[in-house]
């Protein structure tokens, strides 16, 4: 099975997307029983149930974590306590920068030439963000980048991409937020092209998790380590700063 990966031409104000994958291993229960898994499916796992419910369960597990990632908060954490236009872009253009390159290593070193391809389109994608937000870098990278580093197998890279794709979309859409109540309708709306390619992302990656991911319980288990990570540093942070980290807003 092939993944169709395409870019949209960057334009003003635009930036390219993750494309999206035309064959999608879906709907896998209503194939007849005791025979042959259908082409374009991962042989070496039982189709009793597909990995296609683990951001569901990932939202479900983490629900008040992933909701205080949400939060005005959150943003104020990222910022380093400084809600300025700026420090946005900043943290925004370290992520990017930090996905870029672990990407870019993952495609270079995954042996799976389909996990590879995924994993070189994310490094574009993220690297087309890192542009289009215009700033330098902040000093520092999120700390999940520590954890997803860790990662060796395709199914844990797998898993730990889908979990960062989630968790970076928490934080864009208060960026996007942000940027709307700052009366900055041209940075909002490129923020809103970062939110919109994340939530392409999630689905290209459940997908692609679907297609080849052998062992579930390890995409599993580096999915919850990510959100984990973002949450941990999102409370340190915040208590750092002396504000209580569990009331959101």
């Amino acid at each position: 099975m092939f993944y169709i990966l395409t870019h949209r031409p960057p334009s003003k104000g635009r930036i390219g997307r993750l494309g999206q994958h035309f064959h999608v291993s879906r709907g896998i229960t209503d194939h007849p029983p005791n025979s042959p898994p259908p082409m374009g499916t991962n042989p070496k796992r039982t189709y009793t149930q597909h990995m296609s419910d683990l951001l569901d369960t990932l939202r479900d597990d983490h629900e008040t974590p992933l909701s205080r990632l949400g939060s005005s908060k959150a943003l104020y954490a990222v910022t380093g306590g400084e809600m300025e236009g700026d420090a946005v872009r900043a943290a925004a253009a370290a992520e990017a920068d930090a996905a870029a390159d672990l990407f870019d290593w993952w495609s270079d070193d995954e042996p799976n030439d389909e996990a590879a391809a995924l994993f070189s389109d994310l490094a574009d994608t993220a690297g087309e963000h890192a542009a289009a937000v215009d700033s330098d870098p902040a000093d520092t990278k999120p700390n999940v980048y520590d954890v997803l580093s860790e990662f060796e197998s395709t199914d844990g890279r797998l898993g730990g991409a889908l979990a960062r794709a989630l968790v970076s979309l928490k934080t864009v859409e208060q960026m996007v937020g942000f940027f709307v109540g700052d009366a900055d309708p041209m940075t909002a709306n490129d923020f809103r092209t970062l939110k919109s390619d994340l939530n392409d992302q999630l689905d290209t990656i459940e997908a692609a998790i679907d297609d080849l991911v052998e062992d579930e319980a390890v995409a599993r288990e580096a999915a919850d380590a990510v959100v984990e990570a973002a949450y941990d540093e999102y409370v340190e942070t915040l208590e750092g700063m002396g504000i209580k980290p569990k009331n959101v807003c």
